[in-house]
């Protein structure tokens, strides 16, 4: 199980090295719902605010976040801080009374898997006006299988097997079966699925660092994570310091019922 209170200690690192989501989806989530500028929005799980920040750059600025990592929910307080209509609290969403609250929008990205579905999306539904909509997205691993990420998949099989991604589930077998726990709530209904897809080029420094983000690998041991990354970082030297990244990202989008 991941843990997702591990970002909160690399708060710094998140926001310079993990993706940013592509603003295309962002446009079809505001086209989605239908909701206008001074709706209100709920974001749960914002991290740093890199979703937040596509939608402020969109012009959507009545923003409820909840953020459980106290530093995370600082960085995020801080970079919106002239936004007077943008409120973070820093809580868990589990925990969090939003009860005097109604929302025309709820988003959350890379976050919601955190939470029990049972109880996450029933609590979402309530906080949501009868026409309300939800736009979840992740952030989805596609392996990789040319040279440099193979010998890669070596040093993880070695020191962490249990995060070769060669094991897991494939990025069409995820967003299946995210499609189906959102679907199984039955409180949502006209649920569309969109993908997102590039290719991110990196440093041996900036992709150790995103490793370093990576809730998964913060559970490693302290001495265990650094053996693992400083092998990653030398094969990557090695092939002449650079890495392609194949990026992809899930929306899943659905309508109150």
């Amino acid at each position: 199980m991941e843990n997702k209170e591990t970002f909160d200690e690399v708060a710094l690192e998140y926001e310079k090295c993990r993706p940013t989501y592509p603003n295309e989806m962002f446009v079809d989530i505001l086209n989605y719902s239908k909701i206008d500028k001074e709706d209100n929005i709920l974001e749960i799980g914002c991290g740093t605010g890199q979703a937040t920040s596509g939608l402020v750059n969109n012009g959507y600025c009545n923003i409820t976040c909840i953020e459980l990592g106290k530093n995370l929910a600082q960085m995020t307080s801080e970079k919106f801080h002239s936004y007077k209509s943008i409120q973070v609290i820093n809580s868990s969403f589990e925990q969090w009374d939003g009860k005097d609250h109604c929302f025309q929008l709820a988003i959350s990205g890379t976050a919601f898997h955190f939470i029990e579905p049972k109880f996450g999306y029933r609590k979402v539904w309530e906080l949501l006006s009868k026409d309300g909509s939800i736009g979840f997205f992740w952030t989805i691993h596609v392996p990789s299988y040319d040279n440099l990420h193979s010998e890669i998949r070596t040093h993880y099989k070695d020191l962490a097997p249990q995060l070769d991604d060669s094991k897991l589930p494939t990025p069409e077998e995820t967003i299946k079966e995210r499609k189906k726990i959102t679907e199984e709530t039955g409180i949502f209904n006209n649920i569309i699925v969109k993908e997102y897809n590039w290719i991110q080029t990196y440093t041996s420094k900036d992709y150790i660092s995103l490793l370093n983000t990576h809730s998964k690998h913060r559970q490693l041991s302290d001495d265990n994570r650094k053996e693992l990354l400083d092998k990653i970082k030398n094969s990557i030297d090695s092939a002449g310091g650079l890495i392609n990244k194949d990026q992809r990202v899930a929306l899943f989008l659905g309508r109150n019922k």
